[in-house]
């Protein structure tokens, strides 16, 4: 399948490394898709009548998508590649997606945004872990 992000992989014009290109364009989409998903639900909690409630779900989703917006930004960049650096982000998006998703899952049952945000935190975390994998 052709997408916009392997598109621009692809027609990278040095080599990428070595590095899984499936893998790396996955993880980017997940990471665009999941701070989309944690920035509409963030918005939606604050539309709740009880959003006093949500109050850490707020603030999660709006950490998770600026982690997963710098994810996504850290990834599209090639030209010197520092493989330490990308570990270290791709850990780092990991363990916000996973606690954004736990978060989310709390309020599932009664929003169902979260529900939605939940499942693509939990995406995100798979495919940066899925990455660094990857990458050894």
């Amino acid at each position: 399948m052709t997408t916009t992000v392997n598109d621009m992989l692809r027609t990278y014009p040095a080599d990428l490394g070595g590095v899984d290109r499936e893998a790396m364009v996955r993880c980017i989409e997940e990471c665009i898709a999941c701070a989309q998903a944690c920035t509409a639900c963030a918005d939606a909690c604050l539309a709740e009548g009880m959003v006093a409630d949500l109050t850490k779900c707020i603030r999660t989703d709006m950490d998770c998508a600026d982690v997963c917006n710098a994810t996504a930004s850290v990834l599209s960049r090639h030209t010197g590649y520092d493989a330490d650096v990308t570990r270290a982000v791709l850990r780092a998006c990991a363990t916000v997606c996973g606690a954004c998703a736990d978060e989310c899952a709390r309020h599932a049952d009664m929003h169902e945004h979260c529900q939605v945000c939940s499942e693509a935190c939990r995406r995100c975390e798979q495919a940066c872990n899925d990455l660094l994998a990857a990458l050894g």
